[in-house]
């Protein structure tokens, strides 16, 4: 297992792929690891370098109370660069995944050369909404909402017939409390409007057509305001790299090439 310390923490990660390839780092989203990748990388492009981690709260990587700040969770991710010694990286960001890679860009702009925002936005839901979970969610544990949670991240097509779902539902349940509800506070505290309309680097968003949790037309509300491509992507919810990693693989490789160095 790899390791990256983050000021209080230490950070489960994955590196891998040539040291000298190109750089694409991944952020996953609110009650995820870093397997939510794992159907789309093999579809990727040989010679890609690999970066993965688990965000703070987030499957191995350590979780401290509640509440954390976007500010905080894009630390951490400064710290998997720095600490990697990456440059020029495209990150590519899934729903809070995206909220860390837009203040990634923003506030080290030397080290994302282009952004991937996959079903995310520059500011998702309210702070009430995200307050009602938080208080659920601390009462009754994470487990109370996964129903809810997972219909939005998955067509129906997918919950009644994919065995792989039962898995979903238990990597979302085995989520700390800590991590799940601190990481809801970063999201009910970021809005990114003003520093993701002036980024200048290369953008691409994408959305499912069925997401639950970022809308399609929220996402490409983002989109438009930083002058990003926008692409939806059918029969997928919140998580597309899972339900469909084809579709998926082929919009971010089309990107990678039009970004090539």
């Amino acid at each position: 297992m790899q390791t990256i310390p983050a000021s209080d923490i230490i950070l489960h990660i994955r590196d891998e792929g040539p040291r000298d390839g190109r750089v694409v780092m991944f952020g996953n989203s609110l009650g995820t690891d870093l397997r939510v990748w794992d159907a789309l990388l093999p579809l990727l492009p040989a010679g890609l370098r690999i970066v993965r981690y688990d965000k703070r709260g987030h499957g191995l990587s350590d979780a401290t109370p509640a509440p954390y700040s976007i500010d905080r969770l894009v630390s951490d991710a400064e710290a998997v660069c720095d600490g990697l010694s990456l440059r020029d990286i495209t990150f590519v960001g899934l729903s809070i995944g995206g909220l860390i890679g837009q203040g990634l860009a923003a506030t080290r702009p030397e080290l994302v050369r282009a952004l991937v925002l996959m079903d995310t936005a520059a500011q998702i839901g309210t702070a009430q909404m995200w307050q009602d979970r938080i208080d659920t969610i601390n009462r009754d544990g994470v487990a109370a909402l996964a129903d809810p949670i997972l219909k939005r991240w998955f067509t129906p097509r997918f919950r009644d017939t994919n065995p792989e779902f039962a898995l979903w539902r238990n990597m979302l349940t085995r989520t700390s409390v800590a991590g799940y509800t601190g990481c809801c506070a970063a999201i009910a505290g970021a809005d990114l409007t003003d520093s993701t309309r002036a980024l200048t680097l290369p953008v691409m968003a994408m959305a499912g057509d069925q997401d639950g949790s970022t809308p399609p037309d929220l996402v490409r509300a983002t989109a438009a305001l930083c002058g990003a491509d926008f692409h939806l992507i059918a029969d997928a919810g919140h998580i597309p790299c899972v339900e469909q990693p084809e579709a998926t693989a082929k919009l971010l490789t089309d990107f990678l090439k039009r970004t090539a160095p």
